[in-house]
């Protein structure tokens, strides 16, 4: 499903994000760290960079992100793994634990989230930065074209829907439950994009993966037509630039020193 190509276009902006999380995270020395929906390594590479003693694993369940991801393997201190990111389980108890721009394609959250918890060492940190678009005009243009009668029997109930990502007051209290000390915030990106039609271009890397996915080949150039003409209305061009807003949710949960989480959840 995934087009690693396609993704990496707007790389700079993708990446401010995974950055600015980082910055929340204030452990001084980490010695085994997991990147979980690592993607492409780019950015899971930069955490060996930041913590140099460091073992870091790479997790994602994307052959063709994990095969761009090999470009970045450090024997001894950067792997990648092909699993799925929720049920996955550490050999070891991890000091940091990053989840950049995945969850939200996952059912499930409080599962997941203590399940991640419980691998999490006295001390240990769970960073994840959650893309918050399902109340914009970008998720309206998408669910319109998704719900157009040439294809909506086929795209019915695919990809992300307005109920994939709960409320950054939601994660805060479920992991409050689990015992964790939270740092959490909410911010909105004014990406300034150029190019022909860019905001499609964005979502062809991302929300629309799914949706051109289940579509046949000779369907996708009039599907992109139908997406690509009521994205341009919802943002339009001025002076060459295009503005998309974005939202996005962040969180770092803390697992206090000298205590402990249950076992892991089984996956």
């Amino acid at each position: 499903m995934w087009d690693p190509t396609q993704y990496a276009r707007f790389a700079r902006e993708r990446a401010r994000p995974f950055h600015d999380l980082l910055a929340q995270v204030t452990l001084a020395h980490v010695k085994q760290a997991a990147d979980l929906g690592c993607g492409p390594g780019e950015l899971t590479r930069t955490l060996v960079e930041r913590w140099p003693d460091a073992s870091v694993a790479g997790v994602d369940s994307s052959t063709e992100m994990l095969a761009r991801a090999q470009a970045h393997v450090l024997p001894g201190r950067l792997r990648f793994e092909q699993a799925d990111m929720t049920g996955w389980t550490s050999p070891v108890p991890l000091d940091l634990i990053v989840s950049n721009a995945a969850i939200q394609w996952v059912s499930g959250h409080e599962r997941v989230l203590a399940h991640w918890a419980a691998m999490l060492a006295p001390g240990g940190a769970l960073a994840v930065q959650i893309p918050y678009r399902f109340h914009s005009l970008a998720q309206d243009a998408l669910d319109a074209a998704a719900q157009d009668r040439r294809w909506a029997p086929r795209l019915r109930g695919v990809g992300l829907s307005r109920d994939s990502v709960h409320s950054l007051n939601w994660y805060v209290r479920r992991l409050q439950e689990l015992g964790l000390d939270v740092n959490a915030w909410k911010t909105t990106y004014h990406h300034l994009l150029t190019g022909e039609n860019p905001v499609l271009e964005w979502f062809k890397g991302s929300a629309l993966r799914p949706l051109l996915a289940r579509l046949a080949p000779d369907e996708v150039p009039a599907f992109l037509h139908e997406a690509g003409w009521r994205l341009r209305m919802a943002y339009p061009t001025r002076h060459g630039v295009t503005a998309l807003p974005f939202t996005r949710l962040f969180f770092v949960a803390t697992r206090r020193q000298g205590v402990t989480g249950p076992s892991p959840a089984a996956p």
